[in-house]
């Protein structure tokens, strides 16, 4: 692929399994000219297993082929999932909505560890707790 001259590189954030040519997707998409469905239809296949919303990195080409990454999902969505909670705080220094122990944190931090620029699980989970202090979820041990 490194002969072929990059159009653009769009960022997209999709329910997985869930993408249609209407908008957002087909808005952000189709003024490129690339085929909606193909890419619909390539991206639900890649993300029927996962939940909640997937980003993706979508890079079309001047012949108007495409080629997309998909990346892990935010880690406040890890963070929800886990806690089976809606949402985070309003107020996340006076507030609390739930309680994350360390070992929660910590497999977070190993499913995110691909997308995060650190080298260690240490290192992710500190990033996954600044995350859990910003939502006001208490860390527990």
């Amino acid at each position: 692929m490194a002969d072929k001259k990059i159009k653009v590189q769009l960022k997209l954030v999709i329910g997985a399994g869930k993408a249609n040519p209407a908008p957002p997707v087909g808005s952000a998409l189709g003024p490129h000219g690339i085929n909606l469905m193909q890419f619909c239809n390539d991206f639900n296949d890649q993300t029927k297993t996962m939940q909640g919303n997937v980003p993706a990195v979508v890079t079309i080409y001047e012949d108007r082929s495409f080629e997309f990454v998909i990346k892990t999902p935010a880690v406040s969505e890890l963070i929800k999932q886990s806690l089976k909670i809606k949402k985070g705080s309003g107020v996340p220094n006076k507030e609390k909505v739930a309680k994350i122990t360390k070992q929660q944190i910590a497999e977070i931090a190993e499913k995110k560890m691909p997308d995060l620029n650190c080298y260690t699980v240490e290192q992710a989970s500190k990033m996954v707790e600044g995350t859990c202090r910003s939502m006001g979820i208490e860390v527990t041990e």
